[in-house]
């Protein structure tokens, strides 16, 4: 599962998958505060959540709170944000996450991303 709402983000994260050879199936939300309705109602649950911080309606890391209080507290959450800030890195971190990365400007560093949330699934699908 995909939580971002810049259409730039996503089609550069779904071009970094498919140049590097791997097939995604995921689910694409643009606003905070459909995540967990959404996973509520879903018969099949993410693999992994890769999430922006700051989204419409809901923040990020309220959404990484409620997220690890809840029954999907085992879904790998990888936050994948325009901050760099060192109090985001540490909240999220300490709530949960399983990594935090900041947007690269780079397609090297998006392959990085990519190849690191590609190895996550394979260790914990």
């Amino acid at each position: 599962m995909l939580i971002e709402d810049d259409t730039d983000d996503i089609d550069l994260l779904r071009s970094s998958f498919k140049h590097e050879q791997f097939e995604v199936d995921w689910d694409v939300l643009t606003e905070g505060d459909k995540v967990v309705p959404w996973l509520n109602a879903s018969k099949k649950l993410p693999n992994i959540i890769i999430m922006d911080l700051n989204l419409p309606k809901m923040h990020g890391r309220d959404i990484l709170k409620a997220l690890k209080a809840s029954r999907f507290q085992n879904i790998p959450v990888v936050i994948l944000t325009t901050s760099s800030s060192r109090d985001d890195i540490d909240f999220c971190l300490r709530n949960g996450a399983e990594k935090f990365f900041t947007k690269p400007t780079t397609t090297k560093g998006f392959a990085e991303i990519v190849n690191f949330i590609a190895e996550l699934g394979r260790v914990k699908c």
